[in-house]
């Protein structure tokens, strides 16, 4: 079963949009208007498919990005460079064949290349612990925390930095 990654499009909101909303709180709810959006400022927006059937998605940002996301804006007031991943999802039924890690991959091949730190959040409550190990075991580390959502969530700021 292999795997190709390509450009994601807003033709792919049919099947990504139900994944991403099936994956809240861990990610944000989308709409189609909010999906066009994400892609039209994204710097990064790909997805993965596994015999010809869509199994993943990735979208990301790079400093500059009219997006209008707590913790995109966390590391933006921050740091002048950087490539943000905003969110990962991954099919069930596609899950653990390192999909997420080819993403991964090819979002700090972009970082390295701008010399540039690579960085995301994962909530601390709720809690998400199998993300937390994934980014662990990929090299990330806190740089921060902050409540979002009017206090519903809380979340750790990670960054992995360049070599």
């Amino acid at each position: 079963m292999g795997a190709t990654i390509r450009d994601m499009t807003q033709d792919d909101a049919e099947w990504f949009l139900p994944l991403n909303n099936s994956e809240v709180p861990h990610v944000n709810a989308l709409d189609a208007d909010d999906l066009a959006a994400l892609l039209a400022e994204a710097s990064l927006a790909r997805v993965a498919q596994v015999d010809d059937q869509p199994a993943a998605g990735l979208i990301v940002f790079s400093p500059g990005a009219a997006y209008g996301s707590a913790n995109y804006a966390w590391y933006q007031q921050r740091y002048d460079g950087f490539v943000y991943i905003d969110r990962v999802v991954t099919g069930p039924a596609f899950r653990g064949q390192g999909l997420a890690r080819r993403f991964y991959d090819e979002a700090w091949a972009m970082a390295a290349e701008q010399d540039v730190m690579l960085c995301c959040e994962v909530n601390e409550e709720p809690p998400n612990p199998g993300s937390m190990r994934f980014h662990e075991r990929f090299g990330f580390e806190p740089v921060g925390g902050q409540q979002t959502e009017g206090g519903k969530k809380t979340v750790v700021l990670l960054a992995r930095m360049p070599e």
